[in-house]
């Protein structure tokens, strides 16, 4: 399992989709039991990223547990109940099992049921216990791995795509040892240098001999809690059994076969290659990356927002929940402004979605551009 990948930092911080779908309230939050740090023999932030880089993982499993408070306000009916979206509030736990770059599952565990994701050789189902479906599809001959997730369902996966913005914008250190499920690990610190950053810092516990990311943190600023964390509370490095990656469709599940002909361009998770959203393009780079999107070519979704049905909120439409948001203007125009610990994003009048986990100021620079 590769550490370093070329993925931009802010695709899970903020990625447009989930800027529009999701403003729900966070559960409170509270960081993972601390114990007593363990003695490790001294290691350099370059030494922790070469373990990284060089780690090689045959097999492994374990639970994960998740907890997100970003700070958004209580606007209810965007938020994605069975999507990925919902992993951006509240807590959830997760089991995964990991075996070679062909063999992976994932199972979000909830109150309501289950929801799998299973990888077997070119074989992918996923299954929802809830509405007892599934989907099925076959990758083509030499598919590296499993397709790119919006968000990250491991420590891991969350540090390959925070490790991809070490650059000169980028300050890191090495933090505190720590205990992550039982296993002694150190700490690697990131730290943006950009004041228009609204993360004040990302910290990765490393587990000290198998060198995997063990626990993934992101402190927004002013905070002394994580807005954002997940860790293993339990792990194995023991290669799963095969049968943990055998699907077999329980009694009366409907299933769907999906080919390249009839899966949605827009599924959850699927994200649209290079050059097809031409009405979507990024301005800066690195932590202070803005995401600039016309959601609507003909007219002014601020314009419908206006005239946003009265009651609990639980329509669909992303921009009449949106236009429930303060009013704010300036020099570049106006618009409306949603803010969490996080990101900010903007949803101006003449129909540009401006978002980012930067401050206000800096997207009130781009929309002025």
């Amino acid at each position: 399992m590769s550490v370093l990948k070329s993925r931009p930092v802010l695709r899970w911080l903020v990625p447009v989709t989930a800027v529009v779908t999701v403003i729900g309230g966070g559960a409170a939050l509270g960081t993972f039991a601390a114990q007593a740090e363990p003695s490790l023999p001294p290691r350099t932030a370059a030494q922790l990223l070469v373990d990284l880089q060089t780690s090689r993982l045959e097999g492994l499993s374990g639970t994960v547990v998740q907890r997100a408070d970003l700070g958004l306000p209580p606007l209810a009916g965007l938020v994605a109940g069975d999507g990925p979206a919902a992993l951006l509030t509240g807590t959830h736990t997760l089991r995964v099992w990991h075996s070679g770059p062909d063999r992976q599952r994932i199972a979000l565990v909830d109150t309501l049921g289950e929801r799998d994701v299973i990888r077997n050789g070119r074989d992918v189902w996923a299954w929802n216990s809830r509405s007892n479906t599934a989907t099925h599809r076959t990758l083509p001959e030499g598919a590296a791995g499993a397709e790119s997730r919006e968000l990250p369902v491991t420590p891991g996966e969350a540090a390959d795509r925070a490790l991809a913005a070490i650059s000169p914008s980028t300050e890191v250190s090495v933090g505190r040892s720590a205990t992550v499920a039982g296993r002694d690990a150190y700490e690697l610190v990131l730290a943006p240098r950009d004041a228009a950053s609204l993360v004040h810092q990302v910290r990765i516990a490393i587990d000290a001999r198998q060198h995997v990311p063990l626990r993934f943190e992101v402190f927004a600023d002013g905070s002394d809690k994580p807005a954002f964390e997940m860790a293993f509370t339990q792990v194995s490095y023991a290669r799963p059994d095969a049968e943990q990656f055998t699907f077999n469709p329980p009694p009366g599940v409907k299933v769907t076969e999906e080919t390249a002909g009839n899966k949605p361009a827009d599924a959850p998770g699927k994200r649209p290659a290079h050059g097809e959203r031409p009405d979507v393009r990024t301005v800066g780079e690195s932590w202070a990356t803005v995401v600039v999107a016309r959601l609507d070519g003909a007219g002014a979704p601020a314009d419908r927002a206006g005239t946003a049905p009265a009651g609990d909120g639980s329509t669909g439409d992303p921009a009449a929940l949106l236009g429930r948001l303060p009013k704010v203007s300036g020099d570049w125009g106006s618009g409306r402004l949603l803010t969490g610990k996080l990101f900010s994003a903007l949803l101006t009048d003449d129909g540009r979605l401006i978002a980012g986990a930067v401050t206000p100021e800096r997207l009130y620079e781009v929309a002025r551009g």
